[in-house]
């Protein structure tokens, strides 16, 4: 026991928020400090939340670590760089190509989607000189490492003679060697009819078609005619089995109904031959009133930055009746291939809820 004769010495003392306590007692053995109690560093955040941002048809392309990012502009087109997705608001935008006034690619600037093709970048978008029924697919060509440098150069249009009517949203199918085109289109050139088809047809280089073209869909499905009858935004989807298939939005993009159906490509079937494509009956992305997600369409995909999981990023509404105006916002989430190698998206995710970021995120 240690009685007032026995100690010699009691120090009590504070370092931040540790406490240090020096005892030194007759048998000359030396003190033993309580350790200190370290102050833990602010948590790593590993979550974000939808809506990334405001905007409408996004488009993502991923090469050595970095996710290019394009979306509607309307009247230019702009390049956000980026190493994490979660984090594509900060991304500054740069704008790399304004088409000359009065052109006839100078007005409604839409949809552009950006490739690394034959050691070159390609973008290819929508565009018209103001008029609708102007609208037609065009492709700008750049030649430098960074797709945020160098000098655009304009290629003109892309198109097949034997379907050289309204055309947007193109974007590339490559299989087997082969590229394909495939855009949306419409056929009534009037405007009176207004039903949009999906086209393909291979190309002869990357701003070239080949050989005559194959409609792939229209909308013949009760779903896909809210509004009016759109099969659009076909995107290219290959599994990790190696089974191929094209999303697209379909229904007018002004309803709520605005939603994603899916082809799916038989095995060893041909991406030309319309009856070797097997649509859905039902479509596989819609509309979550309950999760503010109205008119879910028009998407992208991207892998994490590991590789190991895949996202779909695309845009909604977050109140009902919003149609296809400025108040779009963009979002984006994981999702998953089913057994028999076709994919599940799930639904839309709500908007404010934390959920984990793409994994290998920094």
């Amino acid at each position: 026991m240690i009685n007032n004769q026995m100690l010699k010495g009691f120090k009590l003392h504070t370092v931040g928020l540790a406490i240090l306590i020096s005892v030194s007692i007759s048998c000359g053995k030396s003190s033993n400090p309580v350790p200190v109690i370290p102050v833990n560093p602010p948590a790593v955040v590993s979550t974000f939340s939808n809506p990334l941002m405001s905007g409408a048809d996004p488009s993502v392309f991923q090469k050595d670590g970095v996710y290019y990012y394009l979306q509607t502009n309307g009247s230019s087109i702009s390049l956000w760089a980026t190493t994490a997705m979660s984090k594509l608001s900060a991304a500054i935008p740069k704008t790399v190509f304004i088409p000359a006034a009065g052109a006839a690619n100078s007005r409604n600037v839409w949809a552009p989607e950006l490739y690394f093709l034959d050691g070159k970048w390609y973008i290819y978008y929508t565009a018209g000189n103001g008029s609708d029924s102007s609208q037609r697919t065009w492709v700008l060509e750049n030649s430098s490492a960074d797709p945020t440098t160098g000098t655009w150069v304009d290629k003109g249009r892309i198109f097949s003679a034997d379907t050289d009517f309204w055309a947007i949203d193109g974007s590339i199918l490559e299989m087997n060697g082969s590229r394909y085109f495939m855009w949306c289109g419409r056929p009534d050139v009037t405007n009176v009819n207004l039903t949009q088809n999906i086209y393909i047809a291979k190309m002869a280089n990357p701003y070239t078609l080949t050989g005559s073209s194959t409609k792939l869909t229209e909308p013949e499905l009760g779903w896909e005619k809210n509004g009016f009858g759109v099969n659009e935004g076909p995107q290219a989807l290959v599994s990790p089995d190696n089974k191929v298939f094209l999303i697209y939005s379909a229904s007018y993009c002004g309803t709520d109904d605005y939603g994603l159906g899916m082809l799916s490509l038989k095995t060893g079937g041909d991406p030309l031959v319309k009856a070797d494509w097997l649509k859905s009956a039902q479509p596989v992305f819609s509309k979550q009133p309950q999760s503010n997600a109205f008119g879910p369409g028009h998407n992208s995909f991207f892998k994490s930055p590991d590789g190991k999981e895949n996202w779909i990023v695309y845009h909604a509404n977050a109140e009902t009746n919003q149609g296809c105006a400025d108040r779009r916002n963009i979002r984006m989430q994981k999702f998953t291939f089913k057994t028999d190698g076709s994919p599940y998206f799930g639904m839309p995710v709500a908007t404010g809820l934390q959920i984990s970021k793409p994994s290998g995120e920094q």
